[in-house]
């Protein structure tokens, strides 16, 4: 994934918090030798340095990791498209205002370890729904569903680098990104608050050191 100077993160206390929050993404395996990857859309759960979640057996994406342990778990959103003519201020001609998307992409990349043990999957999937559905009454899946658990694998991926985008304006003035984000809650569109949000964000916190992590 390129990114751009001005859209690189500020750091993990930005990256981490999208994540969280979106918590569904796609597990890419590329195997060995393939054609093409594995790609699996998936809920998940980022624990510390570990993504977690899980798939029925027959999944296709066992038979890449069997091959090659590396994956990558690529999160995106808070997206918004940014009509030409909203880019314009102080008398600008609309019609040579230059369109965009607005968006955040993460992307997790590191070993991923499949478990396959029922009491192993059932410890990813406690760690899971103790995050998904916190303070919900719910029978132990190891001694409600240990049938069911003998069907599906726990995949736990180690995180061991990140890239992660921010692509919010940052290559334009405060003035133009203050238009923008002012049209995007106007509109109030899927995705066009949270793009706003980040928007302002980023532009309150201008000083700080940009990275990809």
């Amino acid at each position: 994934m390129y990114v751009a100077g001005v859209d690189r993160s500020t750091g993990e206390h930005e990256w981490r918090p999208f994540v969280e929050a979106q918590g569904f993404g796609h597990l890419v395996a590329p195997g060995a030798r393939r054609d093409y990857p594995v790609i699996v859309p998936t809920q998940f759960v980022l624990d510390g340095e570990e993504v977690i979640c899980h798939f029925a057996g027959p999944n296709p994406v066992f038979g890449a990791l069997g091959e090659n342990s590396r994956a990558i778990m690529s999160v995106a959103g808070d997206w918004a498209f940014v009509p030409s003519d909203w880019k314009v201020v102080d008398g600008e001609d609309p019609a040579l205002g230059i369109p965009t998307t607005y968006y955040a992409a993460v992307q997790l990349r590191g070993h991923a370890e499949v478990r396959a043990d029922p009491s192993a999957v059932a410890a990813v999937l406690r760690r899971q729904l103790a995050v998904l559905q916190p303070g919900v009454p719910i029978a132990d899946p190891e001694e409600a569903h240990l049938a069911r658990l003998r069907s599906i694998r726990a995949v736990v991926l180690t995180v061991d680098d990140v890239i992660a985008k921010f692509k919010y304006g940052g290559n334009v003035d405060e003035a133009h990104r203050r238009a923008v984000m002012e049209r995007l809650r106007q509109r109030g569109g899927p995705g066009d608050r949270a793009a706003a949000a980040h928007t302002e964000r980023r532009l309150a916190a201008p000083a700080q050191k940009a990275s990809a992590h």
